[in-house]
C-alpha cells in the first residue's frame, strides 16, 4: 500500500465523522477512489526542511493525520502427523487523527491458507479520545492495538498478535537488514497533497505460533513491513498496483504502477534493496510489466489481473520475473472497518535475477478496480 504511499482508508465512525472524513478526502490502502496517494516520484530524494527519520522515536505513533503499520510475510509449519503447511498472512492498523474527533482505528488480519485452498480475513474499528502521542519522541517503538489484536516493536523487534475464527497468531519479527527509506531519505512532499514519511523492513525472519482450526502449529518464515505517516490526504479518483518482492539470493524489490480514474498508468516506481541492505531508486523505463491472466471475483464480480511477467533492465537489477498468485480470491470486502474493496495476497515468484536462475516470494495488492 506503498512507496509513495498506500492511502489507507476512509473511516467511517457513524454518519457525522463519515461526513468530516470524506470532506478531509482521506483514504488509504486497499480504498479504491485514490490517485494521489502514491504521487510521482522523483529519482531524487524530496529536499525538505522537514526533519528526517531518526530510529527508534519514529517507529511510534504520531500526531499526523494518517498513519498505518502494514505487515506481509510467508509461513511454514510441520504438524504433529508430518503435514506440511503454508500460509501467507497480513496484519494492518491504522490510525486516523482529525481535529478534535476521537481517533479512528480500523485494522485488516488476514490467513491465506495455501495447504487448504482457503482465503480468511477478520476486520475491526475502534474509536476513542486518545491524548496526545509521542510524535516522534519516544523510544518505546511501536505499541498499537484494536481490541485484542496488537503491534508492538523496538529496532526491528517486532511482536504481532490477532486473532478470527479458526486462525490465531503470536509472532515473533527480527528485522534482518536496516530499514530501507523511500525515495532515498523517507519523506515524500507533494503540493498541497501534503507529506509523508515512509520505510519498509524488507526482509524480516518470522517465528511463533499460528493456531489453524485449534490446532497450535510452530511456524517459521518471512515477513515484509511498512510504516507510513504523515499529514496527508488524497485527491481524487484511481487506483494501484503495488508489489512487494523477496527472492532467495537476499535482494528485494518494491514497485508499483499508478493508475488515474480512466485507468492510465500515470506513474510508476522501481525500488530495490541488495543483498547487503543499500537501496537504489531505479528509473521507470528500466521497468516493463505484463498481465498474463485475469481472475473475477465471485462475491463482488470485480475482474483483478491474477499473473505477472515483470522485466527489469538497470545496471544494479536486470531481472525478468513470472509473479503467480498462491491462491485466486485474496480479496478483502472491508466496508465496515475501512469502506473499500481491495485485492491483497501471497505470490510465488520465479525467474532470473542478474544472470542466475531466483526463485522468490512477495505480496500483490490491487486498488481501484470496480465491477
Amino acid at each position: 500500500m506503498r512507496q509513495q504511499f498506500r492511502y489507507r482508508s476512509a473511516w467511517l465512525l457513524g454518519m457525522s465523522l463519515l461526513c468530516t472524513l470524506l470532506l478531509s478526502s482521506c483514504a488509504f490502502p486497499g480504498l479504491a477512489t485514490t490517485s494521489a496517494t502514491l504521487p510521482q516520484v522523483s529519482q531524487q530524494p524530496t529536499k525538505t526542511e522537514l526533519p528526517p527519520i531518526h530510529f527508534p522515536q519514529d517507529e511510534g505513533a504520531h500526531n499526523n493525520l494518517t498513519e498505518w503499520w502494514y505487515y506481509t510475510g510467508h509461513m511454514q509449519a510441520t504438524d504433529t502427523k508430518g503435514k506440511q503447511h503454508t500460509y501467507g498472512f497480513e496484519l494492518v492498523f491504522f490510525q486516523a487523527l482529525r481535529s478534535n474527533l476521537p481517533a479512528v482505528y480500523p485494522a485488516h488480519f488476514a490467513i491465506s491458507d495455501i495447504t487448504r485452498g482457503e482465503f480468511h480475513y477478520d476486520q475491526r474499528r475502534v474509536t476513542q479520545f486518545a491524548g496526545p502521542a509521542p510524535n516522534g519522541q519516544s523510544t518505546q517503538g511501536i505499541n498499537a492495538h484494536v481490541g485484542n489484536w496488537s503491534i508492538q516493536g523496538l529496532n526491528g523487534q517486532d511482536h504481532l498478535v490477532a486473532s478470527m475464527q479458526d486462525y490465531a497468531i503470536d509472532l515473533s519479527l527480527t528485522g534482518l537488514k536496516p530499514a530501507t527509506l523511500h525515495n532515498g531519505n523517507g519523506l515524500i512532499t507533494y503540493g498541497l497533497g501534503g507529506f509523508s514519511y515512509y520505510y519498509s523492513r524488507t526482509r524480516m525472519e518470522v517465528a511463533g505460533t499460528l493456531l489453524d482450526h485449534n490446532q497450535p502449529l510452530k511456524v517459521t518464515g518471512t515477513a515484509w513491513m511498512d510504516h507510513q505517516w504523515g499529514n496527508f490526504l488524497t485527491l481524487g479518483g484511481g487506483g494501484w498496483d503495488w508489489y512487494s518482492i523477496q527472492l532467495n539470493n537476499k535482494t528485494e524489490i518494491m514497485l508499483y504502477f499508478i493508475r488515474d480514474a480512466t485507468g492510465k498508468t500515470i506513474s510508476t516506481y522501481i525500488g530495490y534493496t541488495d543483498a547487503d541492505g543499500k537501496a537504489f531508486v531505479l528509473p521507470e523505463q528500466s521497468l516493463h510489466a505484463t498481465v498474463l491472466a485475469k481472475w473475477t471475483s465471485p462475491t463482488t464480480g470485480i475482474t483483478y489481473p491474477s499473473g505477472w511477467r515483470i522485466d527489469i533492465q538497470d545496471p544494479h537489477l536486470q531481472a525478468s520475473l513470472t509473479i503467480d498468485p498462491l491462491l485466486k480470491n485474496q480479496e478483502l470486502v472491508v466496508q465496515n472497518s475501512t469502506g473499500n474493496v481491495y485485492w491483497e495476497g501471497a505470490v510465488k515468484i520465479a525467474g532470473q535475477s542478474n544472470g542466475h536462475p531466483i526463485a522468490g516470494e512477495g505480496y500483490v495488492e490491487l486498488t481501484g478496480y470496480t465491477k
